[in-house]
């Protein structure tokens, strides 16, 4: 018998997402963050758990405009967790080359939903502007 499967699984960014919080998962229990008690490390856990999250959500929203709300509310977790991972490498808490990894991660899940919410509002729906 085949495992059930739900909509949002389906989706390429939620399985980025997953990839993401896996990889977030690993920094903070067994690599470089493990036992680092700073606010930015639990908002980064925090942050990558909200962007799976809103996207399954949205994902079971009916309405065009629930979805992309809880898509944008996705997107900006993302880009909470790139900001944590800034603070985390400015603290000298994390290098570089691994933040890098994990915001290359970011920057397709932010590009993923940006296009998600663009396909159902149309162009210009991100800056308020239609193209």
């Amino acid at each position: 018998m085949d495992q059930p499967v739900f909509d949002h699984e389906r989706l390429d960014v939620y399985r980025i997402s997953v990839e993401f919080l896996a990889w977030v998962g690993e920094l903070i229990d067994e690599g470089p963050l493990k036992g680092v008690r700073m606010t930015a490390v639990k908002h980064l856990d925090d942050s990558a758990r909200s962007v799976l999250a809103n996207i399954a959500e949205g994902n079971g929203k009916r309405s065009r405009t629930d979805r992309c709300r809880f898509f944008d509310i996705s997107r900006g977790s993302a880009l909470e967790c790139a900001a944590c991972l800034d603070v985390l490498v400015a603290r000298k808490r994390l290098d570089t080359a691994r933040a890098s990894v994990g915001k290359a991660m970011l920057v397709r899940v932010v590009s993923m939903l940006s296009k998600l919410i663009e396909s159902l509002l149309g162009p210009g729906a991100l800056t308020g502007r239609a193209s």
